[in-house]
């Protein structure tokens, strides 16, 4: 049986179309593509993310606490990306780090967080290497 991703889900607040549009696709770059006609009273935003998984922005209220939920994508030119953002008027932020695995985490405009990451290599091997 073989599992993959075909697509994530995050909420974005009512009215926010232009706002998630901008995050999106003008500074990350995603393309976005239609929804499907049967979704449109919910107010869906889709975007293509690499060859075949897609994000979903769906409105819907901010919720009290989500400080653990996030979305992990994987970008060429990490640095890059993360003086974009600062440009931008966001606040990358680091965490833990993982070998192999350089990254940082923002949120987007509605409070989501996202980790941007790159892999250079397995991070099993390389914290066996450590030892």
């Amino acid at each position: 049986m073989s599992i993959r991703l075909q697509h994530v889900s995050i909420p974005r607040p009512p009215g926010s179309e232009a706002q998630t549009r901008a995050f999106y696709t003008d500074l990350l770059g995603l393309p976005e593509i239609p929804a499907p006609n049967s979704l449109q009273a919910d107010e869906v935003i889709w975007f293509k993310l690499g060859d075949d998984a897609e994000l979903h922005c769906f409105r819907e209220a901010p919720l009290e606490d989500a400080s653990n939920r996030h979305l992990c994508l994987v970008v060429e030119d990490l640095p890059g990306l993360r003086q974009k953002l600062r440009k931008a008027g966001y606040q990358p932020y680091d965490v833990e780090v993982i070998p192999g695995r350089p990254r940082f985490f923002c949120h987007d405009p509605f409070g989501n967080i996202i980790e941007f990451t790159t892999i250079e290599g397995d991070y099993l091997e390389l914290q066996q290497a450590r030892r």
